[in-house]
């Protein structure tokens, strides 16, 4: 019971922290610039299919089989539905390829810059990438993503066209057909996920990064299905006319990468939410933006004691006076008391309480531990360790503060000790 509570309460934490970033960071702004970008990247890239669709529907004139899968290929890639649209048009013209290949080139920089500055925000890092990868990489890697699903989609027809024929029984048909939806999810979550893991300049974890590339993906594709049930082109076809067709993709396209960004907020939230729950745990609710919801979502300690929690009794030693270890600890309950060997005699500091941040000196000043901390009565600890108390203190300008100004009271304390 205890394990589900403490699982249900890390959901809640996360959904809270992603909701909020996401809302901090104005996320939905840059899925406007996303989808405005990958609308420019897309169109050229369909001209050069429909083109390629022409070659090949030449080819399949003379072949049954071959006109067949012409035909599964065509609806798959939904040309039709994109000459609706306006992406294409009617009777395409070699001539403007060069055009198309130029814009794409231009568009795919424009998009791939637009997924790096809404990505460092999410991901904050002050890490720059090289000046060659960051040239080179968005003349690249749209043409290969587009290129990828071009080929899921040529495998899909493919799928389709067998699974249609008479020449397979009803149970390979159903067989190949859910084949092609998990080819779909496979494609696209690797795209997702590629995205997720690489496109930070702090890498997530992989396996957290993969999980949540998947509910991205399958959330996103059931975007696309749904989409038109609430949508209708004929709606904007008439408002807006010949731009009908581009203004209804355009939204389609702009909650797809709200949904995008929505969850690779959720995946950075996934990755720093005990980073979250510390500070209000160590600020006592007193932090920037504190309230009752925040109190609601951050109020039970018990994940983070399970996590991080050790429990020491009367007499026990918490740090030893010239220990190399760097772990900070925060007295969650109980009394300890700090002693520092001076002309070998083990002189008391003074007392540590419920609430006190101590150890952190030994991290800050890459020192030996300083003083000796024992527990006089049975102590609730949580230790930090020292990745952990960094990402705290860039986290947490408040905290930060506050760790500073104990650290000055405590070199006080000590260096009135040692001249005593």
């Amino acid at each position: 019971m205890t394990i589900k509570r403490n699982s249900l309460d890390w959901l809640i934490q996360v959904g809270y922290t992603t909701f909020r970033l996401f809302k901090k960071n104005s996320l939905q702004n840059h899925a406007a610039a996303t989808s405005f970008y990958f609308m420019l990247s897309a169109t050229p890239l369909l001209l050069l299919i429909s083109y390629a669709m022409q070659w090949l529907g030449k080819l399949a004139e003379t072949y049954v089989p071959a006109t067949m899968l012409f035909a599964a290929l065509y609806n798959q890639l939904q040309l039709e539905s994109l000459t609706a649209y306006g992406f294409l048009p009617k009777q395409t013209q070699l001539a403007a390829g060069g055009v198309g290949l130029l814009t794409l080139v231009l568009s795919s920089r424009g998009l791939v810059n637009a997924l790096h500055s809404a990505f460092k925000i999410i991901f904050p890092d002050e890490g720059k990438r090289k000046f060659v990868v960051s040239w080179i990489l968005p003349l690249v890697i749209i043409p290969i993503a587009f290129g990828l699903l071009g080929i899921a989609g040529l495998a899909q027809a493919a799928l389709n066209f067998f699974s249609q024929v008479e020449l397979i029984g009803g149970i390979q048909s159903v067989l190949l057909n859910g084949l092609n939806i998990g080819f779909t999810i496979f494609t696209f979550w690797v795209l997702v996920f590629l995205a997720y893991w690489r496109l930070p300049l702090s890498r997530p974890p992989i396996k957290q990064a993969a999980w949540i590339a998947l509910i991205s993906a399958i959330s996103i594709l059931l975007l696309s299905k749904g989409f038109g049930m609430f949508f209708r082109l004929e709606k904007y076809q008439s408002i807006y006319g010949a731009l009908g067709g581009a203004v209804f993709v355009l939204i389609g396209t702009y909650f797809a990468c709200v949904v995008f960004y929505l969850w690779a907020q959720c995946l950075y939230a996934a990755t720093r939410v005990d980073v979250e729950a510390m500070e209000k745990l160590f600020l006592g609710g007193s932090g920037e933006g504190a309230g009752k919801l925040e109190g609601f979502v951050f109020g039970r300690a018990n994940r983070l004691l399970e996590k991080y929690g050790h429990t020491y009794q009367p007499g026990e030693v918490l740090i030893n006076e010239g220990d190399e270890g760097q772990e900070a600890f925060f007295l969650y309950s109980g009394k300890a008391a700090a002693y520092k060997n001076i002309n070998c005699n083990e002189r008391k500091l003074g007392e540590l309480n419920e609430g006190q941040l101590f150890g952190e000196m030994a991290y800050l000043l890459r020192e030996k531990r300083t003083a000796t901390v024992k527990a006089q009565t049975e102590v609730v600890a949580i230790v930090l360790p020292p990745e952990m108390l960094e990402q705290l203190m860039r986290h947490s300008a408040p905290l930060s503060r506050r760790i500073i100004d104990t650290l000055c009271q405590r070199l006080d304390k000590m260096n009135l000790a040692t001249q005593d």
